[in-house]
């Protein structure tokens, strides 16, 4: 039952960036400038800068459960969304706690590889986010070369991110979004295929620069924070695609390799 006296609340089940530009430190400064309270379960530390990630150090199994239930024994958990979850046994265990709870507005931005290319969830991991954590989403926001590991497909122009985004569909969680970030030309299309609808398109130009590190964390995180609020799945990713857009092309200069956004920049989810 939410109660409208408490205020707007989500949940980041996520590693720690210790750089602050990605992870758990992205989703909790996207929920904040998207004015949603954020709480957290850190499924892992990673040692990490604007080069690189240096180590990676999983959280034991049973530590994930207790941050679970004091989060869930207080706050009003409205939405909720994961980051890197590093290996078969972190998403195993986040799938458990997400079953026990019954965790609605659930999203899954499957974090598979690093911006500086260290992978953060192993071959077991994936089979197991495949097969034990996507079904119990509402949404998955895999970018390119997520969406060929998941479709097990080359993705090579925009029809290649509809048919990936229907064999993922087909994994059996209902809405998808195909980012395509990677991709080349000026224009940046996001394909989104939401359950019993048609798919649609998402524009946007891409910007030129090297502070993009955490941006599929920031854009998981505002549609976690919009769902939270109440908004409709399709209100909320086009919102949270308007505080991308937004905010994109007004990176912070912090570090000496892929910088950090400047998540708030943007106050007003209706710009």
């Amino acid at each position: 039952m939410i109660d409208p006296n408490q205020y707007p609340t989500a949940l980041t089940i996520a590693g720690s960036d210790s750089g602050g530009g990605a992870g758990m430190q992205a989703d909790i400064k996207t929920m904040q400038a998207c004015k949603t309270y954020s709480t957290v379960i850190v499924a892992g530390l990673t040692a990490q800068n604007t080069l690189g990630v240096q180590g990676a150090y999983p959280t034991d199994l049973a530590v994930i459960d207790q941050q679970f239930a004091s989060v869930m024994a207080d706050f009003d958990v409205r939405a909720a969304k994961t980051g890197a979850l590093f290996d078969e046994a972190r998403v195993l265990q986040v799938a458990k706690n997400i079953r026990h709870y019954r965790q609605k507005n659930f999203v899954v931005d499957p974090v598979m590889v690093a911006k500086g290319g260290a992978a953060l969830l192993d071959q077991a991991g994936i089979a197991a986010l495949k097969n034990h954590l996507l079904p119990l989403a509402t949404l998955v926001t895999p970018n390119l070369p997520e969406a060929e590991l998941l479709a097990d497909m080359k993705i090579s122009n925009r029809d290649g991110m509809v048919t990936a985004g229907q064999k993922i569909q087909a994994l059996g969680v209902p809405n998808v979004i195909v980012k395509g970030g990677h991709g080349e030309g000026p224009i940046i299309y996001d394909y989104v295929l939401l359950e019993n609808e048609e798919g649609f398109w998402l524009e946007g130009q891409k910007v030129e620069t090297s502070s993009k590190h955490g941006t599929g964390d920031t854009l998981s995180a505002a549609i976690t924070s919009f769902l939270a609020q109440g908004d409709s799945l399709r209100e909320a990713i086009e919102k949270g695609h308007r505080y991308m857009n937004a905010i994109i092309g007004h990176p912070l200069v912090i570090g000496h390799g892929h910088g950090p956004l400047n998540h708030g920049q943007w106050s007003n989810p209706e710009d």
